[in-house]
């Protein structure tokens, strides 16, 4: 775990009460806060600090309209019920290696060769029904239809409060997979929809747990309690039963804003309490009395659908014209015009540049090139056949070579973004048309596969380690034909299904040696470099801001306790649960 050779067994009572003071003094926003007892779990205590019925607003990114979906197997599903409404196991800060924080579980334990991970489960928690939280929620959080991961063998209750995960083959390296991104579910509820069905605005039919609306009072563990929704914004109180303590700030409403601009303005105006979003002048923000935080992690990509094989059509299909696209980009130009010069540089190898080094191979490039090369860019081209016409741009056999980019109407970054690699791309002769779309046809788009190219996120990994990434986006094992909708927790929009990398994935899933997983990796990377079936652009700025005036217990530079964004769970949920009034 964080990519250190440690014991197998994890979270003693060192790692638990230094999650404890951590929380504390994360939690004292300056206030004399009182230490907890060594041995004190995350949030037994409460947040430190003052009630205050004043509303949080926050905006996650939300749009208008608001649909009601609070399912956390649902595509869309709203941010407040990840994290704020259902838990994790553990919560993994991805902004800092540290030990994963005890949420539902309070301990975990691999054996030997990585098979079998025992999970002990936090005893005297209840569902927000006032149903008990039992090991069997747990069991059926992991294997029911819409969640069960591929690689599990077996889940047993062994006794009241331990869950017994079993493999055929090690998992190490799934270890944030299972214990901080699955979760966990009421079965008493959740059974009764497994047969649910419904059909999307599209025809396409759904069904399972997936196709369950669960939109008017999800049943959850987390801190807080759904209330009201609308097309315009949706509203959650404190959940006074809540196992690490009620809540202080007592009231939430989450809005739907239609672009970055409207929401700079709220947020300027004091409308809005917290927002992680692309701000130029951040300055301005911070001038109005707010916390500020850059915490670059997650790369900005061009997804491409990728692979003719299942589906995809289109020039970008071609390798060559992939490769060619990625090296007439000036991701400099793109990095100081588009994001003012927040991003930060990525590496083709989708390994995080700072954090991750150890895991670039040999031979691998470090960081991407930064300026354009139009003329390689041609030498691609033309050794694949493409012939460069009187308009200046190529063509194959008579058919030009123009490529649809689209991105979210109203993320002004990404929009600035995809008009200058319009214009990059021009000057190399590669015709590419950029548009906007509203954020649901963008879901729309990539979770069925019909599109060209995405300007979109990857989902950057908790750990310092770039497994998640190889697995999730590049695996395809974790993909789906175009037309069929990609499965809950399936990332590989481009459709990218390569033997030779899937090899390598579940060889450095099996193992906790970590020259075994270099070698996988330097498999893995000499491979995605080459097909760039994601085209990396930067690593995006993740600038939150956050109303300290009012609030305290926020994630500071000085105490980066969990990764700050409105919009991550479930950190979000746990930051909520730590947050108090001012006196």
């Amino acid at each position: 775990m964080h990519g250190r050779t440690r014991p197998q067994r994890w979270l003693t009572a060192t790692a638990l009460a230094a999650s404890v003071t951590l929380l504390a003094a994360a939690c004292g926003g300056g206030t004399d806060a009182e230490t907890p007892d060594e041995g004190t779990t995350q949030g037994e205590t409460g947040a430190a600090g003052t009630d205050t019925d004043r509303e949080l607003v926050i905006w996650a990114g939300s749009q208008t309209p608001i649909t009601a979906n609070f399912n956390p197997y649902a595509v869309g599903v709203l941010h407040v019920a990840n994290g704020g409404v259902y838990e994790t196991l553990f919560a993994y800060n991805k902004a800092a290696d540290t030990e994963p924080m005890p949420l539902l579980g309070t301990d975990a334990t691999w054996n030997d060769d990585g098979t079998e991970l025992t999970v002990a489960i936090r005893d005297g928690v209840t569902w927000n029904d006032g149903e008990p939280f039992t090991a069997d929620d747990v069991v059926y959080s992991f294997t029911n239809d819409a969640a069960r991961p591929a690689y599990l063998a077996g889940a047993e209750a062994t006794d009241a409060s331990t869950v017994v995960l079993t493999f055929d083959e090690p998992q190490f390296t799934n270890e944030f997979a299972l214990l901080g991104s699955t979760y966990i579910v009421p079965e008493h509820v959740f059974a009764a929809h497994e047969d649910d069905s419904t059909e999307t605005e599209d025809g396409e039919a759904l069904e399972g747990l997936v196709a369950w609306a669960n939109a008017e009072a999800p049943v959850g563990t987390g801190p807080y309690l759904v209330e009201t929704s609308s097309d315009a914004n949706y509203t959650a109180v404190a959940n006074p039963d809540y196992w690490g303590g009620e809540p202080a700030v007592k009231n939430l409403r989450y809005v739907g804003i239609d672009s970055n601009q409207s929401a700079e303005d709220l947020l300027s105006t004091g409308k809005v309490d917290w927002a992680t979003m692309f701000v130029p002048e951040p300055q301005r923000i911070q001038d109005a009395g707010y916390g500020y935080l850059n915490t670059p992690v997650d790369p900005t990509v061009l997804y491409t659908c990728a692979n003719a094989d299942l589906g995809c059509e289109g020039e970008q299909t071609d390798v060559a014209v992939r490769r060619a696209l990625s090296v007439a980009i000036d991701r400099g130009a793109i990095n100081e015009k588009a994001f003012v010069g927040l991003a930060q540089e990525i590496s083709p190898t989708f390994a995080l540049l700072g954090r991750d080094d150890k895991w670039i191979a040999d031979g691998m490039p470090a960081a991407i090139e930064q300026s354009a090369d139009p003329a390689q860019a041609a030498e691609i081209l033309e050794a694949a056949g493409y012939e460069k016409g009187a308009d200046g741009f190529y063509a194959s056999d008579g058919e030009p070579l123009e490529l649809t980019l689209t991105s979210v109407d109203g993320w002004t970054d990404y929009n600035n973004a995809a008009k200058l690699i319009e214009e990059q791309a021009a000057e190399a002769g590669i015709k590419v048309v950029s548009s906007t779309i509203s954020w649901n046809e963008f879901a729309d788009a990539r979770v069925s596969g019909e599109f060209e190219l995405i300007m979109g996120g990857v989902v950057g990994t908790s750990i310092a380690d770039p497994y998640q990434i190889y697995r999730d986006w590049f695996s395809g094992d974790y993909t789906t034909p175009v037309g069929t909708a990609l499965e809950p927790g399936f990332w590989n929009f481009s459709r990218y299904d390569n033997d030779a990398v899937d090899e390598a994935v579940e060889a450095a899933g099996s193992t906790n040696d970590e020259a075994v997983k270099a070698d996988a990796y330097a498999e893995i990377q000499e491979h995605i470099v080459h097909d760039v079936p994601y085209i990396p652009l930067v690593v995006n700025a993740s600038q939150t801001f956050y109303n300290q005036d009012d609030y305290t217990g926020w994630p500071t530079e000085e105490d980066l306790y969990l990764f700050p964004p409105a919009w991550q769970g479930p950190s979000s949920g746990v930051i909520l649960s730590q947050l108090a009034g001012t006196e």
